[in-house]
């Protein structure tokens, strides 16, 4: 409970509300209990990732090899557990992040009910309650202010304004809010999930999936290939049953089963399916190393979207500035000599050195004290006043009086406008101001009445309080300043080179929030410009216009944050926004990218993809240079996936065209494309890599893998129809002619495998060479041994049919040439006649 518990409240003339109406709003739902929904539901989320176009097809045909007895050619299927565990096991992280989302604090509250006061829970609190605000509490539901002893909020987490803001009666207050001082009396307006930081929680609450580029191209890869798989599934059934001798002969014989395991060898190559359990495995080892530097991704396809940001909206306190309050220096305003600047550093240090004192004061305790100064003898005291606005000290025959220079100023015989003039320079170059005066008359410390209310509730009518000397002379000026982030400057020159454009978006004053912007050097050399949000147009193409050309925005409120992440999406900008406050929730959301400080409010955190667990800005280059990582070297392995696909596409409508039987079998296709494809995929994937990614990924990949994927289809097809008559083979009556063929057709596939994985891990120079020689030697080393080989159906040639083989490897080596040659004068070629058209 709030230390204020014990203080003899202020006499009020309203007795509240009655048991009996208390009762009555709690039955009526007008209490301030919020309904906690989930999110989504576990049966949702599970639904969501079993249910998928890729475990469909898969399952499918797992399930039709099961059906034939072959086990052994059903292996792939485990790729499904694998991929829909990773989706579940995030999500589910996810929704209890959000199932546990709470803006507010809860505790027990003062509210004045029939006459007297009663503390109750936050949930008990009930519309037209009259409720007590005191200082240390964080506002739990909204009301009107009917009577206030000089309270003042921290509203920072609503609005961003870093200042606190002092109320008067008649005002409005909103739950969410910290009262920093003073106390008032509230009647409540808004409870439960009408309230305003229930209504914040609602609209975070709501699920949104990041879009992956990466999983969009990968899906529209799958969405083609199921238009093919379907019909040439079963083509391929009937042209394989035709092989045999028809269905009599397929059915009495049980040469069936090895139709069906013919045709899902075609369908099984056809998927990509290692490409999609890679992209699960490398957000989530992405997210692994960021954890280790206190960076948390709480949605692994959020690290993809790290590689595209080419827009980031910093909010200021929190990201650029920590929060904290730093002392610069003390200027004096007169030529004075060394005696008297100590004088006056002294007196400073004294009126700040309070019992309990402000974050201003604590800042300036902290500075002095590293030049050395401690405290100093004082005869009497004013502590500092929310309300009156300055504090003072009584020392050797004179007053020293600190504060608010505008207050102090006004409270002074004679002219001292020049003074504020100086406060006003000071102030617009991002300073917070204060001003050291000094008086030899004595301090004035109010009537005994006041004393005793001010000792219970701080700062109540000011003007029957201590008065400031008419006559005391302004001596200083005191410059504080937000403490900006040691790593910020350097971090804001990072992404300017890496060509990410950054923009201050902050609830304060423009003229503040520019000035600190200057001071990390937002723009480089350039001066940013700066502009007060409440000019902004509403018109979202037009807040776009005007985006363009501005650097700084001060004033900003909660839903303009968000309409600026969604004018800048209409400029197919992809969007990051970093905040720590309630008010920046609903803009992280909307961003294509949302990053919370460690130190944010639950519900900030709660909607953010990534968090930086320790709050340092300097993170954020680790980030993004990871998700460009992850980024393009999938592109580079999703260009070897999509080979394989390319030929079992073109294989199987080869077969079914010709009626032919398949050339290899399900486990010849699994063995080759771990050995070329798989495993050295994922060594591919974590390499270093920070190039910026660039829109186009679907089609690099397929421009990329078809040369290949045709070379290697042609390769195998042409062996398929050229060998059986040149060598005799009877491959539909005799198992053994057919073993050999499939034997031959194994070996073309794992030569061509090995051709574009060399191509697609160039340069080959260092480890990429060693890594394609490990692999290569690992297949031809395995088909020596017993085990691999019987599980595999590996049989290597001899005699006859090894010329054969080596013959049919010269020619597929001079097709893939050849294919490789011809790609870039027919993508030329494509490119003229669509420029022409």
């Amino acid at each position: 409970m709030s230390a204020t518990t014990a203080v003899e409240m202020p006499e009020i003339g309203a007795t509240g509300l009655t048991p009996k109406e208390v009762v009555q709003r709690i039955e009526s739902g007008q209490s301030n209990a919020v309904k906690t929904s989930s999110s989504r539901s576990v049966q949702d989320i599970v639904r969501a990732n079993v249910f998928t176009l890729f475990n469909g097809i898969i399952f499918a045909a797992m399930v039709l090899v099961l059906i034939t007895g072959s086990w052994r050619d059903a292996v792939f299927g485990f790729v499904i557990i694998i991929n829909t565990g990773i989706g579940i096991v995030t999500e589910l992280r996810a929704k209890r992040t959000l199932d546990r989302l709470s803006i507010l604090v809860a505790s027990d509250f003062l509210v004045h009910r029939d006459g007297r006061d009663v503390e109750v829970p936050h949930n008990e609190i009930v519309l037209d309650d009259l409720l007590w605000i005191r200082a240390g509490e964080q506002v739990p539901a909204d009301g009107q202010i009917i009577q206030t002893w000089g309270l003042e909020l921290d509203e920072s987490m609503l609005t961003g304004e870093s200042r606190t803001v002092r109320h008067k009666v008649g005002e409005q207050v909103y739950s969410g809010a910290t009262a920093v001082s003073g106390m008032a009396l509230v009647k409540v307006n808004a409870v439960g999930s009408h309230s305003y930081a229930a209504t914040l929680t609602a609209q975070a609450k709501v699920y949104k999936k990041t879009v992956s580029d990466l999983n969009k191209g990968i899906n529209t890869i799958l969405k083609f290939m199921t238009f093919l798989v379907v019909p040439l599934c079963i083509l391929l059934i009937l042209s394989q049953i035709h092989t045999v001798g028809g269905w009599g002969t397929a059915l009495s014989t049980g040469e069936w089963r090895q139709a069906v395991v013919s045709a899902v060898a075609g369908v099984v190559g056809m998927i990509p399916e290692g490409l999609v359990l890679l992209t699960s495995l490398n957000f989530a080892v992405a997210a692994m190393r960021l954890a280790r530097h206190n960076t948390l991704v709480q949605e692994l396809e959020s690290v993809e979207t790290l590689a595209r940001v080419d827009a980031l909206n910093l909010d200021k306190t929190g990201t650029i500035t920590d929060g904290g309050i730093a002392f610069n220096r003390l200027v004096m305003l007169d030529s004075a000599n060394a005696a008297a600047e100590q004088a006056a550093t002294q007196a400073l240090y004294d009126c700040c050195n309070e019992e309990q004192p402000n974050g201003t004061g604590q800042a300036v305790l902290a500075g002095l004290k590293a030049q050395g100064y401690g405290a100093g003898a004082v005869e009497s005291r004013v502590p500092f006043s929310s309300a009156r606005k300055w504090s003072a000290v009584r020392k050797s025959g004179e007053t020293w009086y600190m504060g608010a220079p505008e207050v102090i100023i006004s409270a002074l015989e004679g002219d001292y406008s020049s003074v504020l003039q100086q406060v006003n320079e000071y102030a617009n170059d991002g300073n917070r101001v204060l001003l050291v005066a000094r008086s030899t008359a004595p301090l004035s410390e109010g009537s005994c009445r006041q004393k005793r209310l001010r000792d219970a509730v701080e700062g109540a009518n000011v003007s029957d309080g201590p008065q400031l000397d008419v006559q005391a002379e302004p001596v200083a000026l005191v410059l504080c300043s937000e403490k900006i982030r040691e790593d910020a400057e350097r971090t804001l020159a990072w992404f300017r080179e890496q060509g990410v454009r950054c923009r201050v978006i902050s609830g304060d004053n423009p003229v503040t929030v520019g000035a600190i912007a200057r001071r990390v050097k937002l723009t480089g050399d350039h001066e940013p410009v700066a502009m007060d949000a409440r000019e902004l147009p509403e018109d979202v193409n037009e807040l776009a216009r005007v985006l363009e050309n501005v650097d700084v925005l001060g004033r900003v409120l909660p839903d303009q944050k968000k309409a600026i992440v969604k004018a800048l999406h209409t400029q197919n900008h992809v969007v990051a926004m970093t905040g720590d406050g309630v008010n920046d929730a609903l803009a992280i959301k909307e961003a294509d990218l949302g990053i919370a400080m460690g130190n944010a409010a639950p519900a900030t955190k709660a909607v953010a993809q990534v968090v930086l667990v320790d709050s340092k800005f300097s993170h954020l280059p680790d980030v993004v240079a990871r998700g460009r990582q992850v980024m393009a070297n999938m592109e580079r392995v999703a260009s070897l996936f999509l080979v394989k696909t390319v030929y079992s596409a073109l294989i199987s409508l080869g077969v079914v065209l010709t009626q032919i039987p398949y050339p290899y079998l399900p486990r010849h296709i699994t063995y080759i494309g771990a050995l070329t494809i798989g495993m050295p995929a994922f060594i591919l994937a974590l390499a270093p890599n920070t190039r910026r990614y660039i829109p186009g990924f679907l089609k690099r990949v397929v421009t990329f893998a078809l040369p290949g994927g045709i070379a290697t289809a042609l390769s195998v097809l042409l062996a398929a129809w050229v060998l059986p008559p040149v060598m005799g083979w009877n491959v539909t009556g005799d198992a053994t002619d057919l073993s050999a063929l499939r034997a031959t057709s194994a070996i073309i596939l794992f030569a061509m495998g090995v051709f574009v994985l060399a191509r697609v891990a160039r340069p080959l120079n260092g480890w990429r060479g060693v890594l394609v020689a490990v692999f290569a030697a690992a297949g031809v080393i395995g088909a020596f041994v017993p085990f691999v080989a019987n599980f595999f159906a590996l049989i290597l040639p001899t005699g006859a049919t090894m010329v054969a083989t080596l013959i049919a490897l010269a020619g597929s080596a001079l097709i893939f040439a050849l294919c490789l040659w011809l790609a870039p004068l027919v993508r030329g070629l494509t490119g003229k006649l669509s420029r022409r058209h």
